[in-house]
């Protein structure tokens, strides 16, 4: 192979190669859904893969049983792929996930058949609970992404797309605490936790008209008492707050914590915030990717609508788009107009449509690895960013945004 003709072949042929384990791959994660931190099966499934292709594998990376790495070539140029697989509780892969991960590994396995050639290192990234703590945050955080000069997937849609944003995101958890009473005999007696919650929640919904357009507060009750006639010794919630930035995050998570604050003061409860996983910045997609990416996705026949400037919800791929040049564009297949995170986008998931999802997928991101490693400029661009990582001029963190930075501690 000698030439771009040649190096195509060979990539689409490979993906041809693997095209009933990659589907099969999809078909296992959908039917056994594993939600956040809990994917051993489906862990194992793609590092069970890679090893058959010859793949190196290290299991269990950065202290997440579930997280893995897979590396095969021995170039300087690496090139990064997402493979995700968490589920959602309760309705399954209903973000598509089955697709997204095996669209990965197939991207991988792809890449793999002209590693050599290209001088690459072709670097699988499992990355588990996206949907909850943010797993890619943890592992760019103990370094994993250190070495990857590009890092792209794809996610499953019920249409083709490139270029957009996402909302950063963070969560709590909260707790008040009251004192337990009696609710016919003595309620003057008790201290009331879910009065607290509930003044809370009426402040947050008052304090809506007040936020800057794209911050979007949402959260739900997991824990309201245990007896109708005793007044509520403690109530727990989650909140998820979302804004354009990370910036904006910070300043609105300072407006929604003084609801809370306001629901213990009003009552007398105690309160207890904790922050629940990691928060995910807004996502950056790199246009020379993209436009590398839209090219190959053409050439399968598929054309991917432009949303440059519009968000999509939250991912943790934002955070490694800080750091790396990054794409995360969405994969389509006909859902009946269902949309992600409802049972009925679960039910698609092993589609025809969504099998050719994975293949298209798995083979445009493996000729966008291709790509930027035969691409003189390209190569060069991504090499020095590795190495400005790697050392950051004095007084520079070499690190993901401060997202936690920028979130006030219990009790201030």
């Amino acid at each position: 192979m000698t030439n771009a003709l040649g190096m195509h072949r060979t990539v689409t042929e490979a993906v041809r190669s693997w095209s009933d384990r990659l589907v099969a791959l999809s078909h296992g994660l959908h039917d056994e859904p594993e939600t956040a931190l809990q994917e051993h099966r489906s862990a194992a499934r793609v590092a069970d893969l890679l090893e058959t292709a010859g793949f190196a594998v290290t299991r269990g990376v950065a202290d997440l049983p579930t997280a893995l790495v897979a590396t095969r070539g021995s170039g300087d140029l690496v090139i990064g792929f997402c493979a995700e697989y968490d589920a959602l509780p309760g309705i399954g892969h209903a973000c598509g996930h089955n697709v997204n991960g095996a669209a990965a590994v197939g991207a991988a396995l792809a890449l793999a058949a002209v590693a050599d050639e290209l001088d690459v290192t072709v670097k699988l990234i499992g990355t588990p609970a996206e949907e909850d703590i943010g797993g890619k945050v943890l592992l760019l955080d103990a370094g994993v992404f250190d070495d990857v000069a590009a890092a792209m997937m794809v996610h499953a849609a019920p249409v083709d797309s490139v270029g957009a944003s996402s909302l950063a995101i963070g969560a709590w958890d909260i707790t008040y605490r009251g004192r337990p009473s009696h609710a016919a005999l003595a309620p003057w007696e008790g201290i009331n936790a879910l009065d607290a919650m509930t003044v809370a929640h009426t402040a947050v919904g008052l304090l809506r008209q007040q936020l800057r357009p794209g911050v979007v507060v949402h959260g739900i009750v997991t824990d309201g008492g245990q007896a109708v006639n005793v007044i509520p010794a403690r109530t727990r919630a989650r909140c998820e707050v979302r804004a354009l930035t990370v910036e904006q995050l910070g300043e609105a998570w300072q407006r929604v914590r003084a609801c809370f604050d306001a629901g213990a003061l009003a009552t007398g409860a105690e309160l207890e915030l904790r922050p629940h996983g990691r928060d995910f910045a807004d996502l950056r997609q790199d246009p020379d990717m993209t436009e590398i990416y839209v090219r190959a996705l053409g050439e399968l026949g598929r054309t991917a609508m432009s949303r440059r400037g519009e968000t999509m919800a939250s991912t943790d791929m934002g955070n490694v788009s800080q750091v790396i040049p990054t794409i995360h564009p969405t994969i389509g297949y006909d859902t009946d107009g269902a949309k992600q995170h409802t049972p009925e986008f679960t039910a698609y998931g092993k589609s025809p449509g969504a099998d050719r999802a994975v293949l298209d997928g798995a083979t445009a991101l493996a000729l966008t690895g291709a790509g930027l490693a035969t691409s003189q400029a390209q190569r060069s661009r991504l090499l020095d960013g590795v190495r400005r990582r790697s050392q950051p001029a004095a007084g520079e963190a070499n690190s993901s945004p401060p997202t936690r930075a920028v979130r006030l501690a219990p009790g201030a």
